[in-house]
């Protein structure tokens, strides 16, 4: 229902109300002014499911149109139905809780990677991903977001809480400061990182109280720059169910923005991942349900598809404020830019932050402007030889099994293949064994690895070079010339230590895009040691 069409439905629930009363079995009172979600709702999989197994209130809601029926976004109200998949999706990591990037055996380790942020947040604490379950409440408890504000309730034993289910956030997180929403470093060795976009990858309970874009507009509680302890206090819930399938008619969707806007604007010719799909790419239908008088866009699709509902979140974006790159002046929160998905692969990332014009920091040292790279793991897979060959992030992290009864449901546990190789690896490459495609990947990754640790090794004499320029007095101009190639070897090694499984969905990018990071570090390395040697020549 279009926006300008709220006051005459206000109007006409509200003379309703007199007659009507909401129950399960009787929704003639909701459908009179919600026709567009009674059509879907209709002939679709949920049309026996009641309003009210949804929403709360529904009686007041009739008498006084302001007064907001409440929505249930706990994924265990769905889990009722579809328990297999609940279950598996909170289903637990092997991986324990706050195991860090930047160890000795991680993707980013210390004590390069601090050396290369020069100074950015992600230095107070870079964590491997968990699981699901926990994806809020190991951000929230992150010692760089919020400056150790929130922490477990009973402390560390909180990595004791099985899996299989979902955990509310504020059942096992406190907030040590609940008299204030001062958003600062309360403890030493922290940060606060997080802002008002934070949330909408981790939870879609503000949904309905966020306008397209995170947009300050009226009748929205939160926004970009709402106060991110704010926002943040009032997410409950991990992952919902209604990220990817719409409660009313079923059907796949997402909820993003940031992946809707990019779908769907003119990016005056400049490819994204999404234009330069198969020619039979999944169909995208965006339609807008701003009842509460602010545009909120939904996307449905076609059909499932995992590559788009799992780009909500395993993708590179901005979501936090930056530097103009041109023009050297701050990008705030009331840019939309800071809220924004990029949608390019490794090949096409520099040339289109080079456009837009954002970068995230400056590096402390070295004095370039640099992007803080995301996990663009669905921009990593598009145009791979599995995206080619039609195989999505379904294929390997989502597959189908079979329950105790011999039911098929779809697994939606999302860890690596590895973990059942059988109904996945095997299914194409049915002359293998499983012993064989484990050997396969821990091939790839061990060869993957010698790259990245190579354009690090390129990059530390890159640091030492600019070091003694530096030191030397060495001209600007060079300086800035050596900067330029610092922030392409920055983002084509920091690509690949943001992204998840890199060496297996498209290893073939990844080392094109290491070799740029080693030749722009070398460069710059040669430049600026000549920059020195003339220097010291001249003295």
């Amino acid at each position: 229902m279009k926006v300008h069409h709220l006051t005459a439905a206000a109007a006409l629930l509200v003379a309703l109300g007199a007659s009507f009363s909401v129950s399960a079995a009787d929704l003639k009172a909701c459908t009179t002014c919600h026709s567009n979600i009674a059509t879907e709702h209709a002939g679709a999989a949920h049309k026996d499911v009641a309003c009210t197994s949804c929403h709360t209130g529904l009686d007041e809601h009739l008498k006084k149109a302001t007064a907001r029926p409440g929505t249930n976004m706990d994924p265990a109200n769905c889990g009722s139905c579809h328990t297999a998949q609940y279950t598996s999706l909170y289903k637990t990591s092997e991986r324990p809780a706050r195991q860090s990037k930047k160890a000795a055996t991680g993707p980013a380790p210390d004590p390069f990677f601090d050396r290369a942020l020069g100074g950015h947040g992600f230095t107070k604490e870079h964590d491997l991903p968990r699981s699901h379950t926990w994806m809020a409440i190991d951000q929230f408890i992150v010692d760089r977001a919020f400056g150790g504000r929130f922490e477990p309730k009973e402390g560390w034993l909180y990595t004791t809480l099985e899996g299989g289910k979902h955990y509310k956030v504020w059942d096992v997180l406190k907030d040590n400061y609940p008299d204030t929403n001062e958003h600062k470093p309360f403890k030493p060795g922290t940060a606060a990182a997080g802002n008002g976009v934070c949330w909408s990858c981790k939870s879609a309970d503000l949904m309905l109280d966020w306008a397209y874009m995170g947009d300050k507009v009226e009748g929205a509680k939160f926004n970009r720059a709402s106060n991110a302890v704010d926002s943040v206090r009032a997410v409950n819930h991990a992952l919902n169910c209604n990220f990817c399938h719409d409660p009313h008619n079923a059907k796949p969707r997402v909820i993003r923005d940031g992946l809707i806007d990019a779908l769907t604007r003119d990016n005056q010719g400049a490819p994204s991942v999404w234009t330069e799909a198969a020619a039979n790419k999944t169909k995208v239908d965006v339609k807008d349900f701003g009842m509460r008088g602010f545009t909120r866009k939904v996307a449905y699709l076609e059909k499932p598809d995992a590559n788009l509902m799992c780009a909500q979140c395993h993708v590179e974006y901005i979501c936090n404020p930056g530097v103009d790159a041109k023009t050297g002046k701050p990008i705030g929160m009331d840019n939309r830019l800071t809220n924004h998905f990029p949608f390019v692969n490794a090949d096409q990332i520099e040339a289109y932050y080079e456009k837009i014009g954002y970068r995230d920091f400056k590096h402390s040292m070295t004095g370039a402007l640099l992007i803080k790279m995301q996990h663009p793991d669905a921009e990593t897979f598009f145009g791979s030889k599995h995206d080619k060959a039609g195989a999505d992030c379904a294929t390997c992290h989502m597959p189908k099994v079979k329950d105790e009864s011999g039911k098929t449901y779809t697994l939606h546990w999302s860890t690596s293949p590895r973990h059942y190789v059988k109904e996945t690896c095997l299914t194409c490459h049915k002359d293998k064994t499983e012993k064989q495609m484990v050997a396969s990947i821990d091939a790839m990754k061990g060869y993957y690895d010698g790259k990245v640790r190579e354009a690090e090794s390129r990059m530390n004499d890159m640091f030492d070079a600019f070091e003694a320029a530096i030191a030397a007095g060495v001209d600007q101009k060079t300086l800035d010339e050596a900067r330029k190639l610092h922030s392409s070897a920055h983002v084509n090694w920091e690509y690949w230590t943001a992204v998840n499984g890199a060496w297996f969905h498209n290893p073939d990018q990844a080392v094109r895009s290491l070799a740029k990071s080693c030749k722009a570090a070398q460069d710059a390395t040669a430049l600026l040691k000549k920059a020195v040697a003339e220097k010291n020549a001249k003295k």
